[in-house]
């Protein structure tokens, strides 16, 4: 089981029981949930904690994408940390001297699996991080983070970032559904989990689908794979 599903609420609802409702509908199927800075931030760390309790799986993601100093994003990872999460997310860019090395050391003592943004999943990534992609990869070893965020969109530098890393990191891949990638598109590129947010989150029935994108994962790595 390879899929994530992103909590991103709609502004006009209120985000506590929005996610409530669909952690429930979803029990039991993903193999973890992403709750992203906009819920942080209007629903305050006593909302993320409220939704945090009611997952009942193996991956508890803050998607902040970190960027500061060490001491500010060990801040940040050790309020959310108490509130029940269990994977963070920072950017790569930030480098390690005074910042990522730091985070990495907190992260270590907390018990908190540390992902780092390499390459993101919009066209305009490709502007700058594609000059970069490889300097970010080796800080993704340098520190040795649990994993690293690519897209879902772009299979051939999930490819790319498989072959420099290789298979003792973690590969999470957004992009799948709104933003244009098929369900296992990333995973036959190399990639363990692929991150699925609205098309999942905004359907009518969100269990069905979400069964639909595993079963279409499945049957894409078999194809692929030919097994």
């Amino acid at each position: 089981m390879s899929l994530i599903v992103a909590l991103d609420p709609p502004e006009s609802v209120d985000g506590i029981k929005w996610c409530i409702n669909l952690i429930n509908k979803l029990d039991g199927v993903p193999k973890g949930f992403k709750v992203g800075l906009p819920l942080v931030v209007k629903e305050g760390i006593k909302g993320l904690k409220e939704v945090v309790s009611v997952m009942n799986t193996e991956l508890v993601i803050a998607d902040l994408k970190l960027a500061d100093i060490g001491y500010v994003m060990s801040l940040i990872t050790k309020v959310v940390a108490d509130a029940g999460v269990n994977t963070v997310i920072a950017h790569a860019f930030v480098g390690t001297e005074g910042a990522l090395s730091e985070l990495s050391r907190v992260c270590s003592e907390l018990g908190i699996k540390l992902v780092l943004v390499t390459f993101m999943s919009h066209p305009g990534a490709v502007r700058v991080m594609k000059r970069v992609f490889s300097d970010l990869l080796s800080i993704v070893k340098e520190i040795n983070a649990w994993g690293v965020v690519l897209p879902a969109t772009m299979p051939d530098v999930v490819k790319s970032g498989r072959e420099y890393l290789g298979p003792s990191f973690k590969i999470l891949a957004p992009g799948v559904g709104a933003q244009g990638a098929a369900p296992g598109d990333a995973l036959c590129a190399g990639a363990d989990y692929e991150i699925v947010g609205r098309l999942i989150t905004r359907a009518e029935n969100p269990l069905k689908v979400a069964l639909e994108v595993i079963k279409k994962q499945e049957e894409r790595v078999r194809a692929c794979r030919g097994s």
